[in-house]
Formats: C-alpha cells, sequence, structure tokens
C-alpha cells in the first residue's frame, strides 16, 4: 500500500512526539530491597555515619525497651512517612533526626520494607484495672467527649490500613502513651487528626488505651 509524502510525513511527525513524550515521562521509582534494608537495620553504615537502627528497635523491629517503639510487622508506607516526618519540623526527636537525615531515600525505601516482612512479638495489657476503660474507647469511643473509635482507623485488632494509618496492636504501652501525649501537646505535629483527637483524652484515658492496645493481636 503506497502513502501519500503528507500522510508519511505525518506518521513521521508522530512518531517522533511519541517518542519525545516517552522519554519525558518520569522513571519509575526503585523497588525496595529488603536485603538491603536489613543489612542498614542491623548494621548500619559506617562510612556514611548510619547507626544500626537495631540497638534501639530490636532483633527484626521487636523493641524490647519501652520507650522505643516495636517496628516490626508495621506498613511500609507509613514507615517511610515517618522517617520523612524525622527530617522535618513534623516530628521532633534528637536521635531520630539524626538518624533520618543520614539516610537517602532508598535506604529508607529498603528498611520499611524489611520491617513490614518481620513478625511482631505479641504483647500483653498489664493494669486490669483500666483496661475495660481502654477497651470501651477504643471500641466505641466517647460520645460526649467527641472522641471516635480507635478501631475505625486502626482496626479492630490494631492491624491499621496500610499507607494511611498505623499498625498499633501489640505496641508498647509506654510509647503508646507518649505518643498520645505528644499529639495532644503539639510535639508531635504530623496528624491533625491525632492532634485533635488526643486534646480531648485525660491523662488516664490515653493510659487505658494505651494499655488496651498493647494486648491486642
Amino acid at each position: 500500500m503506497k502513502f501519500s509524502p503528507f500522510v508519511k510525513s505525518l506518521c513521521i511527525g508522530l512518531l517522533a512526539v511519541s517518542s519525545m513524550a516517552m522519554a519525558n515521562e518520569p522513571a519509575a521509582p526503585k523497588k525496595a530491597d529488603p536485603a538491603r534494608g536489613e543489612a542498614i537495620y542491623s548494621n548500619g553504615d559506617a562510612a556514611r555515619n548510619i547507626t544500626a537502627c537495631v540497638a534501639c528497635h530490636g532483633a527484626a523491629g521487636n523493641s524490647t525497651i519501652t520507650q522505643n517503639p516495636k517496628l516490626a510487622a508495621q506498613h511500609e508506607a507509613y514507615l517511610v512517612k515517618q522517617l520523612h516526618d524525622f527530617k522535618g519540623p513534623q516530628r521532633n526527636n534528637a536521635v531520630m533526626t539524626t538518624m533520618a537525615k543520614a539516610l537517602n531515600d532508598d535506604d529508607i525505601r529498603n528498611i520499611a520494607a524489611y520491617l513490614e516482612q518481620q513478625a511482631q512479638k505479641p504483647g500483653a495489657a498489664k493494669n486490669k484495672d483500666t483496661v475495660e476503660l481502654g477497651k470501651k474507647i477504643y471500641r466505641g469511643g466517647i460520645a460526649e467527649k467527641n472522641v471516635p473509635a480507635c478501631a475505625a482507623c486502626h482496626s479492630p485488632n490494631g492491624a491499621g490500613i496500610p499507607a494511611q494509618f498505623a499498625r498499633i496492636g501489640g505496641q508498647h504501652q509506654d510509647y503508646t502513651a507518649a505518643q498520645l501525649t505528644a499529639f495532644r501537646s503539639g510535639v508531635r505535629k504530623n496528624s491533625t487528626q491525632m492532634t485533635t483527637i488526643a486534646k480531648r483524652l485525660s491523662d488516664e484515658e490515653i493510659q487505658a488505651v494505651a494499655d488496651y492496645v498493647a494486648g491486642l493481636k
């Protein structure tokens, strides 16, 4: 089949435009490498002044220090966001800000991917006197204070929703209580929703919820 010079010229032009468009498309982000993430998490990188995460957050993300969060099985997207937030003013923590600033984007994705694959060791509620109050707030909220049920966002078993809400089930009581208090005071600034909710909670209610959450599986 023969084409006129005009048609040939038009086809060549369209191909050129298509090629230029493809060339200008942003490159797809690298796929996360959990093995590299494990290496940094467990050993750090002395050449880049990166300290091993395991020292504070425990083997495979299962911290044994109650002030430091368990990171095992945490959602990859949530961990990525938090590490980036530590680089900025949203989360103010001298240790974590220094650590996060030493990591590049690939490091962050790799570490997060590794931690998401790890199994979390279960926790347990410690205070039987307040666990029922924590259960009531977690499952049903506090209507008179306009506090929504925690389960609505973090799910009934504390597993959260990937890329939206953190896994909090099984987390250390001390850490959860500290974060709710930080949201309430405005020290932690990376969730307007959590700041609003935490400001409506008393110390007793925060401790009760934190204790109940620790026993969720």
